[in-house]
């Protein structure tokens, strides 16, 4: 059983820098892939980035790519966040998700925290 909590969210301004931190619970922490999720007003929820257990692989969704960088302390038992960059399109509530292997696609998540808002003004 893994706990996800997220922090860091916020109102930012169009080019400013958030960083987002989600801490875990459980002995097992860097056997699971870590991923970022992100869902707006209206639209699904969506894959933003993912680190592999170990921390060497990462993978971003492409309108994210340059701006957002993933990281994990497994020391810590947490995942983070930086956003540089930020766009009003960016706005979304993100969350933290644990998965068994290397994906993207949210159903084969299986822990998920409760999510942080990120609103992003022009």
């Amino acid at each position: 059983q893994v706990q996800l909590v997220e922090s860091g969210g916020g109102l930012v301004q169009a080019g400013d820098s958030l960083r987002l931190s989600c801490a875990a619970s459980g002995r097992t922490f860097s056997r699971y892939m870590m991923g970022w999720f992100r869902q707006a007003p209206g639209k699904e929820r969506e894959f933003v980035a993912g680190i592999s257990g170990s921390g060497i692989s990462t993978l971003y969704v492409d309108s994210v790519k340059g701006r957002f960088t993933v990281s994990r302390d497994n020391a810590k038992k947490t995942v983070y966040l930086q956003m540089n960059s930020l766009k009003r399109e960016d706005t979304a509530v993100y969350y933290c998700a644990a998965a068994q292997r290397w994906t993207s696609n949210r159903n084969n998540y299986d822990y998920w925290g409760q999510g942080t808002q990120v609103t992003v003004s022009s």
